[in-house]
């Protein structure tokens, strides 16, 4: 069995939310600590999470969840800095693949994130990738062979232009509704629909 990381980006300012997402109240923990035990939960075999607008505060918030962090100095360089901070942590270390989340993306369960490192298990040398209706994106899983290109990213599109704009052989893999958490507004529908169900 290949050895997957799974590394979780919770680096940015929230600015469009206007307080720390990553602290945000959800299912009895927060945003970024559901994000964590979904991973954690997983059948990977580490979990590391890049922190850098608020890292003090936020890294109090999960410091139960025994988990390595990273710290982003540059995230004011956007999605694509914590990227490159968590493969340059990661290359050394004796992992076949990574498998890159988001924090604010609180419909990435265990389950889907099995299923991304059970299709890159078959698939080795491809990248495995969230399917949306109209793109690819992350939750994604990398072998190590594209690390080289990650630490290549630059600004906030994350992996999305690698994911989108490349020649590599990508497994699409659908994705039901894994809408990011951006504005409040997203927050109060997302808590709309937890009290529902």
């Amino acid at each position: 069995m290949k050895k997957t990381a799974i590394l979780i980006l919770a680096a940015g300012k929230s600015s469009r939310m206007g307080s720390p997402k990553q602290l945000l109240p959800y299912q009895n923990t927060t945003l970024l600590g559901w994000a964590i035990e979904q991973a954690k939960n997983s059948i990977a075999t580490d979990v590391f999470c890049v922190l850098g607008a608020n890292a003090v505060q936020v890294q109090q918030s999960i410091e139960k969840k025994n988990i390595e962090i990273i710290i982003n100095k540059d995230f004011q360089n956007g999605l694509s800095s914590s990227i490159v901070a968590g493969i340059n942590h990661l290359k050394t270390k004796k992992f076949d693949s990574v498998l890159i989340m988001l924090a604010d993306q609180p419909n990435v369960n265990t389950d889907y994130l099995n299923k991304l490192i059970t299709a890159s298990e078959e698939n080795k040398n491809a990248i495995t990738a969230s399917c949306y209706p109209n793109k690819i994106g992350v939750p994604a899983v990398f072998p190590k062979q594209y690390f080289n290109q990650l630490l290549q990213l630059k600004g906030d599109k994350g992996a999305k232009e690698l994911l989108n704009n490349s020649p590599y052989n990508i497994i699409k893999i659908k994705a039901d509704n894994l809408k990011d958490i951006d504005t409040k507004e997203d927050y109060k529908n997302l808590m709309n629909d937890v009290s529902v169900s």
